[in-house]
């Protein structure tokens, strides 16, 4: 395995972590904007106020993401036991 090999796999897993993290950070950002233009604009400023919203957001995002995010990781898995065994 030469240093080719090497950074083709670390970019091919970076990029999939992108994949499968990307939606619900994206999430996460969006809930966290609305909770905070709605705090500025009503002048409430509870720290807590932003947790709530966004775990449960994040979690719904999870459940509904679910199915891509398993299809990228047994992917992503499939090219790196395909790697390993043309190695071999």
């Amino acid at each position: 395995m030469n240093e080719m090999e090497v950074l083709d796999i670390a970019r091919d897993g970076m990029s999939t972590m992108l994949l499968v993290v990307g939606p619900l950070l994206l999430v996460g950002l969006a809930v966290g904007l609305i909770i905070s233009i709605f705090q500025t604009l009503t002048h409430i400023q509870e720290m807590t106020l932003t947790f709530i919203p966004k775990i449960v957001a994040v979690f719904g995002a999870m459940i509904i993401f679910m199915p891509f995010m398993v299809t990228e990781l047994t992917e992503f898995m499939h090219r790196i036991m395909d790697k390993i065994v043309s190695l071999g």
